[in-house]
């Protein structure tokens, strides 16, 4: 049997906001894991572009992180300030600066991911690894699915 319309939408609603309250909750404590390194998730994800990239310039991380190039040169003063990434004359326009990480910001990322991936573990204990996949596996199929739209 068919489920109504408006209770259909009524369990995607309820579906979504579910979905948004594990968000922000891995929000929180994705940024209580950054506390002992003093890093903003913002500079974290910089440092994941970086390492990425591979030598991204200053607007491909802003687009990456989506915010405004003034913005983003504060990120990366702010890391490059504590040795975690250095800039560098971009070799194919020496006008504009690329950025990479130093061995101090490799390893820095290194514990953040272990710390993530502990908490990331403690959140989703109460599922059995097999529900797990399946959560990634239906996470992933959305994900692919709006980046078709």
């Amino acid at each position: 049997m068919d489920t109504p319309p408006s209770t259909r939408a009524e369990a995607e609603g309820d579906l979504a906001e579910r979905l948004m309250r594990v968000a922000r909750l891995l929000r929180r404590r994705g940024a209580q894991q950054l506390e002992p390194w003093d890093l903003s998730p913002h500079q974290v994800r910089a440092l994941r572009v970086v390492e990425r990239e591979d030598g991204p310039r200053l607007g491909r991380i802003a687009d990456e992180l989506r915010i405004a190039p003034r913005s983003t040169t504060d990120v990366v003063d702010a890391l490059e300030g504590r040795g975690l990434v250095e800039r560098y004359a971009d070799p194919a326009d020496r006008r504009a600066s690329c950025v990479r990480l130093t061995d101090a910001g490799a390893a820095l990322l290194r514990d953040v991911r272990r710390a993530r991936a502990t908490g990331a573990e403690e959140l989703f204990a109460v599922l059995d690894a097999a529900d797990r996949q399946r959560l990634a596996d239906l996470l992933a199929r959305v994900e692919e699915a709006a980046d078709q739209t």
